[in-house]
């Protein structure tokens, strides 16, 4: 495929080699997820990913609940 554009290529492809935030998978009331490390102890839920199906219907552990870690 042929792109014709006017545009730099730097304007073109930006964002386009965007890093993900590092994730960590950690232990909850039994659940194993996919968290976020944010300051003051806290994390944010990236995704769940073994735990009751009933879980995934909780809005407290919802993708991007920030959650408060116990350690």
């Amino acid at each position: 495929m042929t792109f014709y554009t006017v545009l730099p290529m730097e304007q073109v492809f930006e964002g386009a080699l965007s890093y993900a935030s590092p994730v960590q998978e950690i232990t909850i009331q039994g659940m194993l997820m996919q968290v976020e490390l944010l300051d003051g102890g806290q994390a944010k839920v990236v995704r769940l990913l073994q735990c009751p199906l009933d879980k995934y219907l909780d809005a407290a552990f919802s993708p991007g609940a920030i959650i408060q870690l116990d350690r």
